[in-house]
């Protein structure tokens, strides 16, 4: 008895050490289990697979793409909001087949086309481009500067366009290519400020869902000038070269500096992890342009004000309508996107001449090792810089931007879609049907807007 009664008072001493030591391991369960908890594993993870296609899709939605926006909403309130819908696979598939053909022969666009087209095509279309480009970024750089003086109306606008232009630059030329990479990646959730500023307005949700699933269209000069624009902006050739040339920069990050390593080591994980990043990166795009659309559908429209020319004045009349904090995060997007956009615009030009004349290129170069290269970047700055001082109407300079896209995409779409559907090129991940088809409907659609576009300087 005696025994028994002594193993009882031993065991109700242990009881507070044991008790500790099941409350330590139970803290710390606890603490591993937020710290490894799968929703964080898998965000983070979700985070680290996106890439080129987040900073495409971000750059989607430039300065000028916002004003075309801007002016849709503005113009016709919610009726063209189903653009947002309809365009986003459009894109999407289109991207896939460029960043497809990026990973799966290791080769930039150009030097794609350069290889199965002839040099003709290739040189107009790299020529093309850098024109329509370089009037985009000069566009973009005054609006930024526009957007600055927003919020600051004492800061010279010369200033803060040679301030932007020179800070792009110093971040191409002197940044190492993963840290830049970095940098537009962050950079794009700027576009989120769009997503903020929906919140503080009342809206009539029923009424979107209904505009966004139902297509409505009036068969006006005006509106399908707008469509045409809408579509130029968002299904753009500067998207299609940069993408394919930023893929190929990031399988040389990960140590493939040869073509052969890129062409020999693309693997199933690659291809998947592209599409999520390619998706989720066209998503967001049209999904800003979706909430652009709305604001000033809610604000601008409804109360009149229905002619918006430029992404600044979209900002500006916003302000007594949807209130200084919608104003603000509305301003700040536009700054965030126009340095995101200018560098993609310069570089994705760049890429194509260079390619295209076989010169040195790449982001992961430093500029001693590929002066042609940051030379065509320099250049196309410099005259997007200089148009801001020539008093060139920055709308016009779009609507000639617009234009010479809608000459431009067709041709590079078709030879996408040809080249993503060779089998000797790519081997096991060639086109399905379906991606052909859609590329093939886009290529149209695309061929109408274009048409449409230069049709309308003579109705």
């Amino acid at each position: 008895m005696e025994v028994e009664e002594r193993n009882i008072v031993e065991k109700i001493a242990e009881a507070p050490a044991i008790l500790l030591e099941k409350g330590v391991e139970l803290v710390e369960t606890i603490g591993k289990g937020i710290i490894n908890k799968k929703p964080f594993v898998r965000a983070e993870e979700y985070w680290n697979t996106l890439g080129p296609g987040l900073t495409t899709g971000a750059a989607d939605d430039d300065p000028s793409g916002i004003a075309t926006y801007s002016q849709t909403g503005a113009r016709y309130g919610f009726q063209l909001l189903w653009l947002a819908l309809f365009s986003f696979p459009l894109m999407a598939v289109v991207q896939e087949m460029c960043a497809r053909i990026g990973l799966v022969t290791g080769r930039g666009l150009a030097a794609n086309i350069k290889e199965h087209y002839s040099p003709w095509i290739l040189y107009s279309c790299a020529t093309l481009l850098f024109v329509a480009n370089t009037f985009n970024l000069g566009a973009d750089l005054g609006a930024m500067a526009k957007a600055i003086q927003l919020l600051a109306p004492a800061t010279s606008f010369a200033l803060l366009v040679i301030g932007f232009a020179v800070l792009s630059l110093l971040l191409q030329i002197f940044s190492t290519y993963a840290r830049y990479a970095k940098y537009l990646k962050y950079l794009a959730l700027t576009l989120l400020s769009y997503a903020l500023s929906v919140l503080v307005l009342h809206l009539d949700w029923h009424q979107i869902a209904l505009r966004t699933m139902i297509p409505s269209i009036t068969l006006s000069k005006d509106q399908i000038l707008l469509i045409c624009a809408i579509l130029g902006t968002t299904i753009s050739p500067y998207l299609f070269f940069w993408q394919t040339s930023q893929e190929v920069e990031e399988e040389i990050l990960r140590g493939k500096t040869t073509i052969e390593q890129r062409r020999q080591e693309t693997s199933h994980k690659e291809i998947k992890d592209m599409r999520t990043d390619i998706w989720s990166g066209m998503f967001l795009s049209n999904l800003i342009m979706f909430f652009i659309i709305v604001t000033c559908a809610a604000t601008l429209f409804t109360h009149g004000i229905t002619n918006i020319g430029t992404a600044d004045q979209a900002a500006e009349a916003l302000r007594p309508l949807a209130g200084n904090f919608a104003f603000l995060l509305f301003t700040l997007g536009i700054v965030g996107t126009g340095l995101l956009a200018i560098p993609v615009m310069a570089g994705s030009a760049s890429y194509a001449l260079s390619e295209s004349f076989g010169w040195r290129q790449g982001l992961y170069k430093k500029l001693k090792e590929a002066h042609p290269f940051y030379g065509v970047i320099i250049i196309s700055m410099a005259f997007g810089l200089l148009m801001n001082f020539l008093h060139i109407d920055p709308i016009r300079a779009l609507i000639y931007s617009a234009v010479l896209n809608g000459l431009i995409a067709p041709v590079v779409l078709v030879l996408i879609v040809m080249i993503s559907s060779n089998k000797q090129t790519m081997g096991q991940y060639v086109n399905n049907s379906a991606t052909k088809w859609v590329g093939w409907i886009t290529t149209i659609f695309m061929i109408i807007s274009g048409i449409a576009a230069i049709a309308s300087f003579f109705w």
